[in-house]
């Protein structure tokens, strides 16, 4: 298939309008008209992963962490980004990363380790801001469903776990066509009042020019009018980290066993235990101690993160304790999660995960 067939599937399901300001996700090497045979999945890029791609004979990789972080403005071999992208060029290895879009996207990375941890009732821990728009527009009461419908297909409508969701109010709109017009009712010259439904619907910020393409191509109008507004609402959509409960209440100790058990952890750092049972669960893989205070006022036992410094963890309390479960080890799962998404889409596709231990750290 085509890369661009691939990475339109890939973004359907985590957006590229998710990733972090500072992040490189989305296609890093390669063309998006040029033709795959078979995918190789990684946590990281490394010479190894790329030997095992060539050696695999694949021709595309996805990785979770992106090859190329910061800019690069020579390719001459001098650093491990240059030595990765010209081997990558030079054996047409096409490179794509799903991070931070996939780690905020509502079904991605934390919904999997909550999902593995047995976790139900799952929300966002801090869902994002800035990504919701209110598109506000009128149309002739008998095209109204047509238009209503259209919008929904684009992708607008969707609020929480309800879709096709609009206000809609009858009322009245007036124009005069121009002796330029064509107008789709009334007459050049003349004022008309034409009996209108207008229709409020909100939508992902990312999505306005599919939304608005759809508004234009079902509306009768000669001259669509439309308002668009930016919203401050949260969007349950998109977010960092993820909360769940578990069906019963377990023992600290036992949950921290069970844990370490399934994030493959020779020793696992924790601060203070409370002495209390654990029943809600917040999670944010890799790299989240920024958002402990997040998950304290969600009322959750215990959090579980990676990269702790030593003085995040006085913020445990007789109520709450927090958990690193390693980066590496929180964000392998996103290999399954890939591998899992595409073979859905995919079945008969060439798609293998790497089976190379990219993990930079080491215990002895």
């Amino acid at each position: 298939m085509k890369i661009r067939e691939l990475t339109q599937f890939l973004e359907q399901f985590a957006p590229l309008a998710l990733q972090e300001e500072y992040d490189n996700s989305g296609l890093i090497i390669g063309e998006p008209d040029g033709e795959i045979s078979k995918i190789l999945i990684t946590l990281d890029i490394t010479e190894k992963v790329l030997d095992e791609a060539i050696e695999k004979k694949c021709d595309f990789v996805i990785s979770h962490h992106p090859m190329i972080f910061k800019g690069i403005k020579r390719l001459t071999g001098e650093d491990p980004e240059q030595k990765l992208a010209v081997k990558a060029i030079r054996s047409d290895l096409a490179i794509y990363a799903m991070h931070t879009n996939l780690d905020n996207a509502v079904r991605g990375l934390n919904a999997h380790l909550c999902d593995l941890l047995g976790l139900k009732n799952c929300s966002i821990l801090s869902p994002a801001k800035g990504l919701l728009s209110k598109l506000v527009t009128f149309c002739p009461l008998e095209h109204t469903d047509r238009v209503r419908q259209a919008l929904f297909d684009a992708g607008a409508g969707h609020i929480g776990n309800y879709d096709c969701c609009s206000y809609n109010l009858s009322g009245h709109g007036t124009f005069r066509a121009s002796d330029e017009a064509n107008p789709f009712v009334g007459e050049k010259n003349k004022v008309h009042v034409e009996p209108e439904t207008r229709i409020e619907v909100i939508f992902p910020r990312y999505l306005e020019k599919k939304i608005i393409s759809a508004l234009i191509e079902n509306h009768p109008y000669e001259e669509v009018a439309y308002d668009i507004y930016p919203l401050e609402n949260r969007a349950a959509f998109a977010g960092s980290g993820m909360t769940g409960e578990l069906d019963t209440a377990a023992d600290e100790t036992e949950f921290i066993g069970r844990v370490k058990q399934l994030m493959g952890l020779p020793v696992l750092r924790h601060s203070e235990l409370t002495g209390n049972t654990v029943r809600k669960v917040a999670v944010c893989s890799g790299s989240g101690a920024f958002l402990i205070p997040e998950a304290k006022r969600s009322g959750a036992d215990v959090f579980l993160t990676a990269d702790l410094k030593y003085h995040d963890f006085f913020e445990g309390t007789t109520r709450f304790f927090l958990a690193d479960i390693g980066h590496y080890e929180s964000e392998r799962f996103a290999k399954d999660l890939i591998y899992g998404i595409l073979i859905k889409k995919f079945p008969t596709f060439a798609i293998l995960k790497s089976e190379i231990n990219t993990n930079p750290v080491h215990y002895y």
